[in-house]
């Protein structure tokens, strides 16, 4: 399978190898960009492969001091809601691995889409472009909040407002298209059987917007390979 844009394909045995491999490799990219420019700038992703993979890391021997966090994207819920991002990230990574709490910058999505998607627009500037970008892909083929379809898709600004999500809630924050493709590194985490027709589709050209994030390393387990050969 060949996927259009992709620097790198790589088919894992099992969610629990892929999690494992992608800790290590960010391991590794956090460590070539703390010695390249003293810090390491990194957007998590949220949903349950990342979990997965950030349980791993918070193993791993890291300067999480030189490490500032940021976030793909973020349910509009209120501070400290189980089903925001920053909350998954918080249980699986960010306490475990004791990572400073000024070097943790969450999207105030508790403000509604508008005004957080300007605050993080702003506070993003000077931490562009960012050195990793951790992504998942639902099912439609959407990544990060910015779903098939959505006016966000045309948005330039470093972060955009999500309306009208086709899953809930329907108001988000995220990072847009222009600033996840400007980022060093790109890393895709996708595991299970129901990503098969998403891949399938963007093996064939579609442009979902998972396939237009361009030059990123893909991660799959086997169970996520289009059973149909492409």
């Amino acid at each position: 399978m060949i996927l259009p844009h992709a620097a790198q394909l790589t088919v894992h045995r099992d969610p629990a190898e892929l999690a494992a491999a992608v800790a290590r490799r960010i391991a590794a990219l956090i460590a070539q960009a703390i010695a390249a420019r003293g810090v390491c700038r990194i957007a998590l992703a949220g949903g349950g492969t990342p979990r997965r993979c950030y349980e791993q890391l918070s193993g791993l021997p890291v300067d999480w001091s030189r490490v500032q966090i940021y976030f793909g994207d973020e349910r509009c819920l209120p501070v400290g809601d189980a089903e925001r991002n920053d909350a998954m990230a918080r249980r699986s990574l960010l306490q475990r691995a004791e990572i400073p709490a000024a070097n943790v910058h969450a999207v105030a999505a508790e403000l509604g889409a508008v005004r957080a998607a300007a605050d993080y627009a702003a506070r993003l500037q000077e931490a562009l472009p960012l050195d990793i970008v951790l992504l998942g892909m639902g099912e439609d083929g959407h990544t990060a909040s910015l779903f098939p379809g959505n006016p966000a898709l045309q948005s330039e600004d470093a972060a955009v407002a999500v309306f009208d999500a086709p899953k809930p809630p329907p108001e988000r924050v995220s990072l847009s298209l222009a600033t996840l493709n400007a980022a060093r590194h790109k890393l895709f985490l996708v595991a299970g059987k129901g990503k098969q027709d998403a891949l399938a589709r963007i093996a064939q050209g579609a442009p979902l917007p998972a396939a237009q994030i361009t030059a990123a390393e893909w991660h799959l387990d086997q169970d996520a390979v289009p059973a149909k050969p492409i």
